[in-house]
Parts: structure tokens; sequence; C-alpha cells
């Protein structure tokens, strides 16, 4: 009698070398019965997969020539595009690529709000979320509110100078993720998608002013800790200034001036779905400060 072996799910994740995508893809490794699988945009980038053993492959999302091959064999995928108007586009070309060659399950790393959202960028990956279901991939669809770890660190710099937080939503209370929760629920949806197909997943645990994470942090750390708010306009500056692109970052700096002015309506918004996905609690601010103690001393 011949026995047939089992077919291991093969799930790639894009975005494998950030924090969402990397931390997913850990949690990934944890789990039975899976093959994961990193996409990078060059071989250079592929040596520290490889020297832990995990395998990759060439996928870039501005070259269409790369997507097939590296999908071939793919069953589920991880998404997550860049900080450009340009993730439009791409997001559109991969998906129908990703039809091509048969993958079936789309978990996509999206933005904050509702579905009636008017903030630009949030509704663009709005926009990527339908283009998915208009595919007819099963799904996840993620929105995380604002991440704990802009506090560590922002567009590449320390985000705290001396105890002194900046930010431009003036006294705007927020809802917020740690990074390490979220990457938990995409794992657990790419590896389970018969649990968490056709959901949308809203993803914030604490809602806090910037005056009161400085007066959390005094406590904590032990040492004091303050909060300026600043101009969305030093924002739009400094972007135009770097030469970021102004389409999207456009939508940024007007989302700040929004939520300084308080017209995004639940911008503080929590939700209670963590334990249910995950069955554990999620990560609130006096845990995350404590666990990044060291990061945010000085």
């Amino acid at each position: 009698m011949i026995t047939m072996s089992k077919k291991i799910p093969k799930i790639l994740i894009t975005g494998a070398t950030g924090q969402v995508g990397g931390k997913a893809l850990n949690y990934l490794l944890l789990q039975k019965d899976i093959e994961v699988i990193a996409a990078v945009r060059t071989q250079a980038k592929a040596t520290v997969f490889h020297d832990k053993g995990i395998a990759t492959v060439i996928l870039d999302f501005d070259d269409d020539s790369t997507h097939l091959g590296a999908f071939e064999g793919i069953d589920r995928l991880f998404m997550m595009t860049g900080y450009t108007v340009d993730m439009l586009l791409q997001s559109k070309v991969l998906l129908d690529n990703a039809r091509r060659s048969g993958i079936k399950h789309v978990v996509h790393l999206g933005a904050c709000g509702p579905d009636d959202t008017t903030v630009g960028h949030w509704a663009w990956h709005q926009l990527v979320e339908r283009y998915i279901e208009w595919g007819g991939f099963s799904f996840t669809h993620l929105r995380p509110q604002d991440f704990m770890q802009n506090l560590l660190s922002y567009g590449n710099k320390k985000a705290i100078i001396d105890g002194v937080i900046n930010a431009y939503v003036d006294r705007a209370s927020l809802s917020w993720v740690d990074v390490d929760d979220l990457a938990q629920v995409a794992a657990l949806a790419l590896a389970y998608p018969e649990k968490h197909a056709g959901k949308t997943y809203r993803l914030g645990y604490d809602a806090k002013t910037f005056d009161e994470l400085a007066a959390l942090m005094t406590a904590i750390i032990g040492k004091p800790f303050r909060y300026e708010a600043l101009s969305p306009e030093i924002f739009l500056q400094a972007m135009q200034d770097s030469g970021a692109e102004m389409t999207y970052m456009g939508c940024v700096y007007n989302h700040w001036k929004r939520h300084a002015a308080g017209t995004i309506p639940n911008a503080n918004e929590t939700f209670d779905n963590f334990f249910e996905i995950t069955g554990k609690k999620p990560t609130k601010w006096a845990d995350f400060i404590q666990k990044h103690q060291a990061e945010l001393d000085y």
C-alpha cells in the first residue's frame, strides 16, 4: 500500500527584513508542518536568512518579472507594501500574479481606520483590501493602530532625545499596538487560515496621549520625560527636504493635522480581540516601557 504524504503549506513573507515581517517570520518558525520562505529584493539581503537555514526567493514589487518565480509553489502570502503612492500599482500587479500562481490565502498589512475612513493613505490600504477580495483570495486584513515601537525610533532616528518626546498631534489621544502583538496575529492568520479567513482585525489595545506616556515613562524609568508638541508643518518641511515621495507623505501630514485638531473620529478607539485571536493578553504601555526600559533610558 502506498501512503501519500501530506503537502506542507508554503508561506511567503514579504517585508521579511523589516520589523513586522521579520517578527512574523520568527513566530511562524515555531509552528509545525509549514514551510516559511523570506522574500528579498537582492541576493545580498538573503545571506542573513541563509545563515539561519531559512529559504529565500527574489521578489521585487517594482519588477513583475520576479513575481511568478517567487510565487512558484506558494500557498499563502504575507503582503506589505512601501510608504509611497506606488503601493497601489505594486499591490495590483503583485496580486494579479499571485492569483495566476495559485496562491490561496493573503494576509495583508494595512492601516488604521474603519471602513468609511477619510484619511488618505488609510483609504489606499482599504482599496488594496477590496482588490484582494475581488481577486477571489481567502484573506485576513490587518489594520494596526499606531506602533508603540515608534517611541523607540522613527524614520531610522531615535525618537526620544534626553527625555524629550516630540510628535505632531498636539494633545490628541491615540490607540497603540506593540509590533510583537501585530506579528503574532499575522503569523496565526498565515498558519491557520481556516480560523482567520474573511476577518478584518483592527489592532490597538492601549490609548494614551504623549503627555500620559511621558508621565508613565517618568514613573517607571525614574528619570524625567516630557512631551513637546511640534507643528505638522515641521514634518512636512522635513519630508520635502529629504526628497520623500510627497503624495504619500502629504497624506501623512494631513492626518497629523487632523489628529492635532481632533477631527479623526475615534482615533483612540481600542479593541478586545487579541485574547480571542492569540489566547494571550495584549501588551499595554506599562508592559512595553518595562520591556524596553534600557532603550528608553538616557
